[in-house]
């Protein structure tokens, strides 16, 4: 819980809904239905472990925050996700009422496989094809362990039959190459020196291909190489 200001709104309310929804509660002192709500909603929020933000905003401190809402009663309630209002309500609710409010605004439990795919270590991904065996993520991720050790054939064994795209090509890549050969020592002077044979060897071509899809689109060198190869084939 934070008591929000004028000052402090955009960046405790605006801002944060974009990362937590942020329930606001509007009040003041002489309130006595904003007595009895404010213990409740703060005793829920905090039952959700972090998964929703609590902001109280005193209206006669705060004039700004309260005609933004246009509040022309309190307590009032306001539910904020990615900077917009998503519910509210207006007067004392009873604590079941308030629950059920915030409960729908916190952001649905992570099953157990999305779980597994975050931990992303050899076990939570076998794990994690046992509860989906068709899970296209734990293949790959599965798979680029599998051959960055050097474990080719399971590797590829994997992600047998999965449309292409950038995980099986990296994967592919990576079963030509060996694990040795992607090290960043020496990488550079390896690109160079397969430019230079480009040209006229389809296997320096193929290598040198590779070794640009295992260092991916977010290697700003990439992009570099890319264009140099272009330039030399074309």
């Amino acid at each position: 819980m934070i008591d929000v200001t004028d000052a402090t709104f955009v960046s405790e309310v605006l801002e944060r809904s974009a990362k937590v929804p942020v329930v606001v509660d509007l009040w003041a002192p002489w309130c006595g239905p904003c007595k009895t709500l404010g213990p409740i909603i703060e005793r829920v929020v905090d039952s959700m472990g972090g998964s929703v933000a609590l902001a109280k905003v005193n209206v006669d401190e705060n004039p700004q925050v309260s005609a933004a809402f246009k509040v022309q009663s309190i307590p009032a309630v306001f539910a904020l996700k990615d900077r917009q209002v998503v519910d509210s309500f207006v007067g004392a609710l009873p604590e079941a009422s308030v629950r059920a409010f915030v409960e729908k605004l916190a952001s649905p439990a992570r099953s157990e496989l999305d779980q597994l795919l975050d931990a992303g270590d050899e076990a939570s991904l076998r794990k994690a094809l046992e509860l989906d065996p068709e899970s296209e993520k734990a293949k790959i991720l599965l798979g680029n362990l599998l051959a960055q050790r050097g474990d080719v054939d399971d590797a590829l064994a994997l992600v047998e039959g999965l449309a292409e795209s950038a995980g099986t090509r990296r994967i592919a890549a990576l079963a030509r190459l060996g694990p040795a050969a992607v090290s960043q020592d020496g990488l550079e002077r390896r690109l160079d020196d397969l430019l230079e044979q480009v040209k006229g060897d389809q296997s320096a071509r193929q290598e040198l291909l590779d070794l640009l899809e295992v260092m991916g689109p977010e290697d700003p060198r990439s992009i570099r190489y890319r264009k140099l190869l272009s330039a030399r084939l074309y």
